[in-house]
């Protein structure tokens, strides 16, 4: 079987690694698998550079993604799979949590408060974060009915104003959604992002009575130690998160793989194979026939390629938004922050008319990432709330982001730039984060339903669903799985 994978991000990688376990597990023959990326490396948004100064010391600096969740676990078993699980990189025990960004001041998210899901109430009764009236309408959630059984989708903004109240919203959970999906909660869908609390309310009437259950069970016992990120259950690669690109492709085979190749499009053939028109930068244009083909690249390139095919999916496809998103990565002197929190990272609640959304602290959480005198901040910004400061200049953001660091944690307004920091980049993600908005889950109805009417031709993109490492794997899993059976 030859089989074709357009994309070399995550999405293709791992369904290309997938199909080579899974044919070895089933004892089949291993298929001929032919990777295309259009552009000249491989990763797509996750990309990590390793910078050494003119003292000789360095710095590991992601692109994107820092790290992994091991929950779900698709992420951490194809690291067990694959024999590099005992590399990875915990965060720090000296970190604690992540906080939230109030005037000046950064205040920590209430212990035991998972996303929009309080497991311990006396530390929501004491958060500076919510006033007494705020903390008076969340002790009530556990009397607000649940909703009619004919609602199968809601806005997160009205979910947790319905149940938790405005307080809660604006001043917790808008921000810890942001820093996630850079989106507009009174847009994002609940079923399609937030489905185990969706279904909390259906199956036990609130959020109080899931909690106790969970709490009886066992279920709530690493969440009740936890506060926003459950950073325990993160893992890194000591190399940056590009070390697990380069496992994936070395699993895959280099041999396999077609840099700076790109697809231009994909033409039925009789007994359900296809032909794809490609065109790279060292051998021009010329044509591959395979019986399967994954389209793992992002919505847009995909619509394009489906188009011919299907115009129902690459119409689907084109009405789900993307954000774009800027990432400022500094690594500071230690002793030009005066008020470095310990914890890994903060968000910003919209309210604050701030133009950074968050901000982490690379180096708390994985040490090994600079120098001791130095620390990594990563301060993100731009998102579907505020495009606008995508269009000012590198300089200019720099600029932005290092005055309201001044007034959260301290960052040195005094000196030069190049005198604090020993590098400044300035990472752009254009169109990078799909919109999950009201609705969703029936677009990818109608594009799953559509794709799988063309017989031998696959479409893993994160535009259906599962923003983050360990979502993208699974679902490349189920995509091996579907070629395979």
């Amino acid at each position: 079987m030859k089989i074709a994978i357009i994309g070399g991000g995550l999405s293709g990688l791992s369904t290309s690694v997938h199909i080579r376990l899974l044919a070895q597990k089933q004892n089949k023959p291993v298929p001929n698998i032919t990777l295309f990326e259009a552009s000249d490396r491989l990763g797509g948004v996750i990309h990590t550079e390793t910078l050494t100064d003119n003292h000789g010391r360095t710095f590991v600096i992601d692109h994107g993604a820092d790290m992994f969740a091991t929950a779900p676990s698709a992420a951490i078993d194809l690291c067990e799979q694959l024999g590099v699980a005992d590399q990875l990189l915990r965060p720090s025990p000296l970190g604690r949590g992540a906080m939230i960004a109030r005037g000046n001041r950064l205040i920590p998210i209430p212990e035991g408060f998972v996303l929009m899901r309080p497991t311990k109430l006396g530390s929501m009764l004491t958060t500076p974060l919510l006033s007494l009236s705020g903390k008076l309408r969340l002790l009530q959630e556990r009397f607000i009915t649940r909703r009619a059984d004919s609602v199968t989708d809601e806005s997160v903004g009205s979910f947790v104003r319905r149940r938790l109240g405005h307080e809660c919203l604006n001043n917790i959970v808008a921000p810890l959604v942001a820093g996630i999906y850079t989106a507009d909660v009174d847009r994002l869908s609940m079923a399609a992002t937030m489905k185990p609390i969706w279904d909390m309310e259906t199956n036990d009437g609130s959020l109080a009575k899931a909690t106790l259950r969970r709490i009886r069970t066992g279920e709530d016992s690493t969440e009740q130690a936890s506060s926003g990120a459950r950073y325990e259950k993160f893992r890194a690669f000591p190399n940056g998160m590009k070390q697990w690109i380069d496992t994936l492709a070395d699993f895959t085979g280099r041999e396999n793989i077609r840099l700076a190749t790109a697809v231009r499009s994909i033409v039925p053939l009789p007994e359900n194979r296809y032909q794809l028109n490609v065109e790279s930068d060292r051998d021009g244009q010329s044509t591959h026939e395979f019986d399967q083909v994954v389209v793992s690249t992002p919505a847009h390139v995909a619509a394009t390629l489906l188009q011919p095919l299907s115009d129902e999916a690459a119409s689907t496809l084109r009405s789900i938004p993307f954000a774009s998103t800027a990432i400022v990565v500094m690594a500071v002197r230690r002793d030009c922050i005066k008020r470095l929190p310990t914890t890994f990272g903060f968000v910003v609640p919209p309210k604050e008319n701030r133009r950074v959304l968050a901000g982490s602290f690379a180096s708390t959480k994985f040490p090994q990432r600079a120098p001791d005198d130095y620390v990594i901040v990563r301060a993100f910004v731009g998102g579907v709330m505020q495009p606008e400061i995508l269009e000012r200049s590198d300089d200019e953001i720099v600029n932005v982001v290092r005055t309201e660091l001044g007034e959260l944690i301290g960052l040195d307004q005094t000196q030069s730039l190049e005198d604090i920091t020993a590098t400044v980049k300035v990472v752009r993600w254009n169109d990078a984060m799909p919109q999950y908005e009201v609705g969703h889950l029936d677009k990818v109805q109608q594009i799953r339903a559509a794709v799988e009417s063309l017989e031998g031709l696959h479409l893993n993109t994160n535009a259906l669903g599962g923003v983050g490492i360990a979502p993208v794997i699974a679902a490349s899993k189920r995509t091996a799985e579907r070629i395979l059976k």
